[in-house]
């Protein structure tokens, strides 16, 4: 006769997921916190029904997921690391909340609706091999994983697990908004570029002479990727991808090809006594055309303070270099083969010509973008930016639809694009031209809190 633990014994496959750092995050501010985790948890739940699991355990930080399908269950880990990793994009860097994910398949036993056992335990042990972000499993479930996904894994090893008795082979899928690609693939062929201008930021060499000062040039160069990927309008290919072409001799040809992007950011340092220097140069890389270059000489003060007034001005630089690049290439293409992104490019280079007839088209062009792509922003932003400044010149010939539906898209791009100074920019502008000055001055003091060096947020303060 079972008992009624046997009863309740089974297979599974447990996803395990908590909270990096959830500790800092709750002491420097405890409502936001909570509310972000509450729609990070929302966002989790979805997920794990879209992929047929079912969320057992939902106690404080951690979310406990049942699978019968080990395939199912990476699937849905990747899904989540992704769409969170989206959303903490536009968050400031300390406040974004990153889940580190254990999966294991093993022996379970189900009581009251909840699971425990080794088979749990290992997959919420197998979430302290991770690094904020990542996703680790246990060889059991990469044994029912391979030749059925395509996600890399790089292994770990044999690692000893807290209250585990034997060690357990763990495995790293790689997860990121963009999965580092290994060498041997990157060699294999080139990958397709992104409607968004792309870049990828390549690992700054030390010039030195002394390998300590590796840290200062490594850390340049992870500071100015996350500072580009808080620009919406760019595809900027993540850390790990960038960095296995450390200390690696190759072409930016080469690197365009088998990252898939547009252009290649490249620079050094030298130290020298109390001294640095720091250069930086922008290429495109099919071209191999530099379109931006700077040198900084600096007294080496206080490190971390020039090391982010260097990133600060690189970003700030290249931004505008893109965009006029972007606006550029795009003007050659056939306009009846645009993606939204191009739509919004093209129609920026008619909007700066600043004619009514530019103007008209580049209206058309954002509104097409708006239908081609309505979850992008920025279509509406440009969209209300344009019909102010079609209403403030007196080129418009309806202005009371024009008001309307330079109000509306820009409403909509601040709600899309909360924390993007250009769609409350619109709202600003837009407010002007509908006399809502206490609006407009509203709208200018938060996109100059998003970003505080925004000139346009500034312009609008007067």
């Amino acid at each position: 006769m079972p008992t009624n633990e046997a009863k309740g014994r089974h297979l599974a496959v447990v996803l395990a997921a908590d909270v990096a750092g959830y500790s800092r995050l709750m002491s420097e501010d405890e409502e936001a916190t909570l509310s972000l985790l509450t729609k990070y948890q929302e966002i989790i739940a979805g997920l794990v029904a879209e992929h047929r699991g079912r969320v057992f355990n939902m106690a404080g930080d951690g979310v406990m997921v049942e699978f019968a399908s080990a395939v199912q269950a990476v699937r849905c880990a990747v899904a989540i690391q992704r769409a969170l990793g989206r959303r903490n994009i536009d968050l400031p860097e300390r406040r974004r909340m990153m889940f580190r994910i254990g999966i294991n398949l093993g022996d379970v036993i189900a009581r009251g609706g909840d699971l425990f056992g080794d088979g749990v335990n290992i997959a919420a042990r197998l979430q302290t091999l991770d690094e904020p972000g990542d996703i680790c499993i246990s060889a059991s479930v990469h044994d029912q994983i391979v030749g059925k996904l395509s996600f890399a894994c790089e292994c770990l090893g044999e690692k000893t697990l807290k209250n585990i008795a034997r060690p357990v082979r763990a495995y790293r899928v790689r997860s990121s908004m963009e999965p580092p690609v290994p060498i041997t693939e990157l060699q294999s062929g080139s990958l397709a570029l992104p409607d968004k201008p792309s870049i990828a930021v390549m690992p700054f060499v030390n010039m030195s002479g002394d390998a300590e000062q590796d840290y200062f040039a490594d850390g340049l160069t992870e500071d100015l990727i996350t500072a580009l990927a808080k620009f919406r309008w760019f595809f900027v290919i993540a850390r790990n991808s960038s960095f296995t072409y450390k200390n690696r001799a190759a072409t930016v040809q080469q690197i365009g090809s088998e990252l898939g992007v547009r252009y290649v950011l490249e620079g050094s340092t030298r130290k020298s006594s109390d001294r640095v220097r720091v250069t930086a140069q922008l290429v495109e890389a099919e071209t191999g055309h530099h379109v931006w270059a700077e040198r900084y000489d600096r007294d080496l003060a206080e490190l971390f303070a020039l090391q982010d007034e260097i990133v600060d001005r690189v970003a700030g630089a290249i931004e505008p270099e893109m965009l006029r690049m972007e606006t550029l290439r795009v003007r050659r293409k056939a306009p009846d083969n645009l993606t939204a992104w191009e739509l919004i490019f093209r129609g920026m280079w008619h909007f700066y010509q600043f004619t009514p007839a530019e103007h008209r088209c580049a209206r058309e062009l954002f509104r097409k973008a708006i239908v081609a792509a309505p979850d992008i922003a920025e279509g509406y932003t440009w969209l209300g930016r344009c019909n102010a400044g079609t209403l403030f010149f007196r080129w418009s010939e309806n202005p009371a639809g024009d008001m309307a539906e330079g109000w509306q898209a820009a409403l909509r791009a601040a709600q899309l694009a909360e924390t993007d100074p250009y769609a409350h920019y619109a709202v600003g502008i837009m407010s002007v031209v509908m006399g809502r000055l206490h609006r407009a001055m509203e709208a200018a003091q938060r996109s100059i809190d998003l970003s505080p060096s925004f000139a346009l947020g500034y312009m609008l303060l007067g």
